[in-house]
């Protein structure tokens, strides 16, 4: 896999890539520049909003960010832009003052109740990821058929680009198609960045204090979280596919998304 190849520079994010290049299980690869994920958008800069309007013909913007990040940060340049389309859908109710990083409280009954009461940081990371599609199953749909419209290129975002976009992102993955082992490398392929990721963040006052209420190694996006979180899909809802189904995602909407991502 031509991991570096997939990287989007930008003055203003540090985790943009696109999600092109990936193998799939027919010995093809995912199709690039049509989806693109990304950290937090504030501080893009003129020749940032270019490249990814002018340059990747960028068209729809999917904010996984919750009311009060996007209250705090604000919209963003993006929104400045006629030609982008935005989508904003959180995920989650904000268990963090502002974030969802400092999920610590999981409710065991409702979101593993396979589990033992006593949660491992594996079980810990794969239940707040539960937790997006258990409390916003719509949100969840609503974002990925974003991510399919086939005007231009779609990007989806959150603040770090690691938890809700990790998300987003390996299930779109996997509509298309994408080997196991290719979403687990595109999942932890924000580990790389991480310690800009932090810096960033670290600088705005709506993420310091839930990012200091954890170690730094905390947020390292560790392969055994996603394993762990489509391993229970498979188990309880014939995979990921099957838990759309029973969401209202169709076979026009896999369609539209498998089209998006495949050569």
């Amino acid at each position: 896999m031509e991991e570096l190849t997939r990287w989007i520079d930008l003055e203003g994010a540090v985790n943009a890539r696109d999600l092109g290049g990936l193998p799939t299980s027919d010995g093809g690869e995912t199709r690039r520049g049509r989806i693109f994920r990304a950290d937090n958008l504030q501080g893009l800069t003129a020749a940032d909003v270019s490249l990814l309007v002018t340059g990747l013909g960028l068209r729809h913007v999917v904010d996984l960010r919750s009311n009060a990040e996007v209250a705090l940060e604000g919209p963003g340049p993006l929104t400045q832009v006629p030609e982008v389309r935005h989508h904003h859908l959180t995920l989650f109710a904000e268990r963090g003052r502002h974030t969802d990083v400092d999920a610590d409280t999981i409710d065991g009954d409702r979101v593993l109740p396979w589990a033992e009461r006593e949660l491992d940081e594996e079980l810990r990371v794969s239940g707040i990821y539960f937790g997006y599609l258990r409390d916003r199953p719509d949100a969840v749909v609503a974002a990925l058929r974003a991510m399919s419209r086939t005007d231009g290129a779609a990007l989806v975002h959150c603040a770090a680009g690691k938890d809700r976009t990790g998300v987003l992102s390996a299930l779109a993955l996997e509509v298309a198609g994408a080997t196991r082992e290719a979403i687990i490398e595109d999942y932890t392929a924000t580990g790389e960045r991480l310690e800009l990721i932090l810096k960033r963040l670290r600088a705005s006052d709506t993420y310091r204090g839930d990012l200091d209420s954890r170690p730094t190694d905390d947020h390292m996006p560790r392969r055994r979280y996603i394993q762990q979180f489509l391993n229970v899909l498979d188990d309880r809802f014939d995979g990921p596919m099957g838990w759309l189904t029973q969401h209202g995602w169709t076979d026009s909407d896999t369609a539209s998304l498998h089209a998006r991502l495949r050569a």
